[in-house]
């Protein structure tokens, strides 16, 4: 924005200088036709022309050199404004990338949550409901994990190795028998690498 202000402010200063070179030189022109003509016989008015002349000619040759020096100015502002609206175009197109591609895992993530809650209602509709209930509540107390697997006799919950005890206690319960962790209270899930 601000490449594009300073290019617009010497667009601006550029015609400004221009208009006043072309001032200049009409007015140069008009006396040049003036002092051609003949109708100023005065030799006073004459030299006053004359010198009027070359004063427009300085004052022309000045306002030139401002507008090269604008112009340059101008040149600078065109090219970096430039410059700076293909990074942006760069950018932007990177961002609607990127948005795209987190629209499509968004997507993703969406299916693969709704699948994963389809099996979970097929789930619990075969869980007996007293287990069920246990389990939420213990889900709702540990932080969202109401059940752990039981691996090489540790808790995967509190990650918390059993004792020797505990791990009998296991090992001598019933395959259908609901075991908690001692250490989290959570239900233990056990299988074939339980280390029982």
């Amino acid at each position: 924005m601000a490449a594009q202000t300073e290019e617009g402010d010497t667009a601006r200063d550029q015609t400004k200088a221009e208009q006043d070179v072309d001032q200049v030189r009409q007015r140069a022109a008009r006396d040049q036709q003036r002092l051609d003509s003949g109708l100023v016989s005065n030799p006073k008015d004459l030299s006053n022309l004359q010198s009027e002349l070359a004063s427009l000619a300085r004052r022309q040759d000045d306002l030139e050199t401002i507008v090269l020096e604008i112009m340059e100015r101008h040149e600078g502002a065109t090219a970096r404004a430039k410059e700076l609206a293909a990074r942006l175009d760069a950018s932007q197109a990177t961002a609607a990338e990127v948005v795209q591609r987190r629209d499509a895992a968004t997507q993703d993530i969406d299916a693969e949550v709704a699948a994963v809650r389809k099996e979970r209602a097929e789930t619990v509709a075969q869980v007996p409901a007293d287990l069920l209930k246990l389990y939420d509540r213990l889900r709702a107390q540990q932080g969202g994990i109401g059940a752990a697997r039981l691996y090489q006799r540790r808790c995967e919950g509190c990650r918390l190795e059993l004792n020797i005890t505990e791990v009998n206690e296991v090992r001598a319960a019933a395959p259908d028998t609901v075991v908690r962790c001692e250490n989290c209270g959570r239900i233990l899930v056990r299988t074939p690498e339980s280390g029982l």
